[in-house]
C-alpha cells in the first residue's frame, strides 16, 4: 500500500463536510450550518512540496494549520546551532497551537513530502468558537492532547532504551495510519533516517543498525523507506522493555 504522492486541486478543495479527516479534526455532532461556516474560513492553497515551510520561527502566529495528505516536521534549533526536530505531522493533525501564547512561532515546520495543508486564521477562528461551543471544546481538547504528547515524548526519552525508543515510534506511526483508515503495519516513511534518530535522541548509525536488527528478528520488512511491521504483538512487547520481549522471543512456537 503506498500513500497518495499526487495531489489534485479537487483533492484540496473538498470541503469540510465532505473530508475524510472530518472526524480527526472537527468535534462529534457539529451542526450542518456551522460545518459551513468553519468551511468558509478554510484557506486552501496549492500544493506544497519537501522544503516548503508552512512558518518559521519568529514569525507572527496567525494561523494553525491542518495536514490534508502528506507529512510535515516541526523543529527548533539546537544549542549545538542544528535542529531539533519536535514532531511528525500526519493528515488530520493540527500544528501551530503552541504560538497562541505568546503570538510567535517558537519553532518552524517544514514539509516532508508532497501535501495539501488547510490554513485557519486563528483570529476568524476565535470569532466562531465564540458562537459555537462544540468548537471552542475542541480547541481545548486539541491543546490538551498536545500536552500529552509532549508528556510521552518526555517519558520516553527519558526511561527507554534505543530499541524501546524505536519499537515505540514504529507503533505510534501504526496506530496513526490506523486512526486514519490506512494500513498500520504498511506504510511509507517521509522522515529520513537521520530525522528518525534526531528525533528519538539517538545516533543515525544506531537507527540503521536497529532497523536491520528488527528485520533480522522478524519484526518487520524493509525495503528502504518502505515498512512492513510483521508482528505488532511483539513491537508492543518490546516497548514495554526488553526483558519482556526476550523472554516473548524465547517462547516456544
Amino acid at each position: 500500500m503506498s500513500q497518495q504522492k499526487v495531489i489534485s486541486l479537487e483533492t484540496i478543495r473538498v470541503a469540510c463536510k465532505n473530508c475524510t479527516l472530518s472526524s480527526l479534526c472537527l468535534p462529534m455532532g457539529l451542526a450542518q450550518e456551522d460545518v459551513e461556516r468553519l468551511d468558509d474560513i478554510v484557506k486552501r492553497a496549492r500544493p506544497l512540496h519537501r522544503g516548503d515551510f508552512l512558518f518559521r520561527e519568529g514569525e507572527r502566529f496567525r494561523s494553525i494549520y491542518v495536514v490534508k495528505t502528506g507529512s510535515v516536521k516541526t523543529f527548533a534549533p539546537s544549542p549545538e546551532g542544528n535542529e531539533q526536530i519536535l514532531g511528525f505531522h500526519l493528515p488530520g493533525e493540527i500544528i501551530g497551537l503552541d504560538a497562541i501564547d505568546k503570538s510567535i512561532h517558537a519553532c518552524s515546520a517544514k514539509v516532508l513530502e508532497t501535501s495539501a495543508i488547510c490554513e485557519i486564521p486563528f483570529a476568524r477562528l476565535e470569532e466562531l468558537t465564540a458562537s459555537i461551543a462544540s468548537l471552542q471544546h475542541q480547541i481545548y481538547r486539541l491543546l490538551s492532547k498536545e500536552i500529552g504528547q509532549d508528556t510521552q515524548m518526555l517519558l520516553l526519552l527519558g526511561k527507554k532504551n534505543a530499541e524501546e525508543r524505536l519499537a515505540a515510534f514504529l507503533l505510534s506511526l501504526s496506530q496513526r495510519f490506523h486512526k486514519r483508515g490506512l494500513s498500520p503495519s504498511d506504510f511509507y516513511l517521509s522522515m529520513s533516517r537521520h530525522e528518525i534518530g534526531n528525533y528519538l535522541g539517538l545516533a543515525v548509525e544506531t537507527v540503521s543498525r536497529l532497523f536491520t536488527r528488527f528485520q533480522e528478528d522478524g519484526l518487520m520488512d524493509v525495503d528502504r523507506k518502505h515498512i512492513q511491521l510483521l508482528d505488532l504483538p511483539a513491537l508492543e512487547a518490546l516497548v514495554c522493555g526488553s526483558a519482556h520481549y526476550r523472554r516473548q522471543q524465547r517462547q516456544p512456537g
